[in-house]
């Protein structure tokens, strides 16, 4: 019996490990991380940051030395026009660089420059996007110190383009999932989600983020019914990877390997089939 609670309790736990940093639809290259210790992650709805910052050079520094070196001269170029460029023409000269760090899958020195821009040019679509890049940044970084910083940057920017047109789905969702990561009352962040999806049933985001709370929080069913819906509207391996987890930690072990199986076959990455091979076998032992 004891062994049966500490095998569930290590799926749960490995659940959180998966779900903490990939919250929502993302590259299925995340979904599968090596292994980590458990120590020090956030229980839902703790994630807070202690007033720090990020430094868009030290970032941008970072960045340019894990990409190509003509790709990373030619961004310092990029740079340089910026910082030398008269203010009518910073604001363009940021957006190029936006897009062009988000062209070389940097989405962290991208984020903060759509935030210089929404933070001059106050508008709902700027915070949008600098929310949504914020986000994308926060998602993927592995980096412990600027990814609570990343969460309370698109917090603040969602919070800023919701404040601007209150009915807008996108805006709500967005500060719906940062809400639930970690910045204030979860369950706030859940009601927001809820009444997007009362809204826009077939929103994606929303439900994704509802679903992966309801397997961080323990309530596997919920869980469940959540991807099932969401596999309705759109099958993705995301959706099935967390399914079948679901499935797993509730001892449904035939389903959760369909699920698996399913997240395999739509992925069509490597180190996702590895994983779920090795998932497979174990599972099938035991049946």
């Amino acid at each position: 019996m004891m062994n049966t609670i500490r095998s569930k309790q290590a799926i749960l736990i490995g659940a959180v490990i998966l779900l903490t940093v990939f919250l929502f639809t993302r590259d299925i290259k995340g979904l599968v991380k090596p292994k980590q210790a458990t120590t020090g992650v956030p229980a839902v709805g703790q994630l807070t940051s202690a007033g720090s910052t990020i430094n868009l050079t030290e970032v941008s520094t970072t960045a340019k030395n894990s990409i190509n070196a003509n790709l990373a001269a030619e961004i310092t170029t990029l740079e340089n026009a910026y910082n030398t460029a008269p203010d009518d023409e910073k604001m363009n000269a940021a957006k190029v660089l936006a897009e062009k760090w988000d062209d070389v899958e940097q989405a962290v020195p991208s984020a903060l420059y759509l935030e210089i821009i929404a933070g001059k040019e106050r508008n709902l679509n700027n915070w949008l996007a600098a929310g949504g890049r914020l986000m994308k940044a926060f998602d993927n970084t592995q980096d412990s110190l600027i990814s609570p910083v990343l969460l309370q940057k698109a917090n603040t920017a969602y919070t800023n383009a919701v404040a601007l047109d209150s009915t807008n789905l996108e805006a709500k969702t967005g500060l719906g999932i940062t809400i639930v990561n970690g910045m204030g009352a979860p369950m706030s962040g859940i009601a927001m989600l809820l009444d997007v999806v009362k809204k826009d049933p077939k929103n994606l985001k929303a439900n994704m983020s509802l679903g992966t709370f309801a397997i961080k929080s323990g309530q596997f069913d919920k869980a469940i019914t959540r991807f099932n819906d969401i596999i309705a509207i759109k099958p993705s391996p995301d959706a099935y990877f967390y399914l079948a987890t679901a499935y797993e930690n509730l001892g449904k072990n035939e389903e959760a390997v369909d699920a698996y199986l399913n997240s395999k076959k739509l992925a069509a990455n490597p180190t996702l089939s590895n994983f779920i091979d090795k998932k497979v076998k174990e599972l099938k032992s035991k049946n």
